[in-house]
């Protein structure tokens, strides 16, 4: 298989990345930190491919990426203060929330009870998104490969592996997102990275430390 490309500027771009995300293929696409590579949040078949291409432990969970919080609903049950608080303030933007999952979501998704959670600050990925719905998307680099920020580092690691490369240029963060842990009564950063633990205790009530 050889990696179709289509530059985000083409009037097809979105359509086409629809058509091979519902045939169940795998699409590569810039977002605000790194490129990412995804399969429709809900098909198991998918999810199971994006291991493979990037032969990824498939016990490592992937990350779920929606348009907004409108769609929180359908990947997580029983949001916390903290998981709120942080959505309405950072997003769209660099920061993955780990909240309860959906027991809709595909067990090969997750191993756990949690899921990671992030909205874009991307008009692209933002409007893939809100055309087919949640999408597992991880870094689109092969596993243990540093993250891609450019079609061409996407097309070294991952060409023939995935359907489709959405190129828009380098990303303009190039920094993976800040990963905090929201489910439990006091945030925990996983990972950091361009959300800073001090922004995001500011917008936390004093009850929180």
């Amino acid at each position: 298989m050889r990696t179709e490309v289509i530059a985000i500027s083409s009037s097809q771009s979105i359509a086409r990345a629809m058509d091979v995300l519902n045939k169940g293929g795998l699409v590569a696409f810039p977002t605000d930190t790194v490129y990412g590579v995804g399969a429709l949040a809900f098909e198991e078949r998918s999810i199971r491919r994006l291991y493979e291409a990037k032969t990824r432990n498939n016990e490592l969970p992937l990350p779920i990426l929606i348009s907004g919080p409108e769609q929180l609903e359908l990947v997580t049950i029983n949001l916390t203060d903290v998981a709120r608080i942080l959505a309405h303030q950072f997003w769209p933007g660099p920061i993955t929330l780990i909240v309860e999952r959906h027991p809709r979501l595909p067990q090969d998704m997750s191993g756990t009870s949690t899921v990671g959670v992030r909205v874009p600050d991307h008009r692209f990925s933002q409007r893939l998104f809100a055309a087919v719905g949640p999408m597992a998307v991880t870094s689109a680099n092969l596993s243990g490969h540093v993250s891609s920020i450019t079609p061409e580092e996407v097309l070294a690691d991952l060409n023939g592996r995935i359907d489709l490369l959405v190129d828009g240029g380098p990303t303009p963060g190039q920094v993976p997102s800040t990963v905090v842990d929201c489910t439990g009564e006091t945030p925990l950063i996983l990972r950091k990275g361009p959300i800073t633990e001090d922004q995001i205790l500011s917008v936390l009530p004093a009850k929180f430390p």
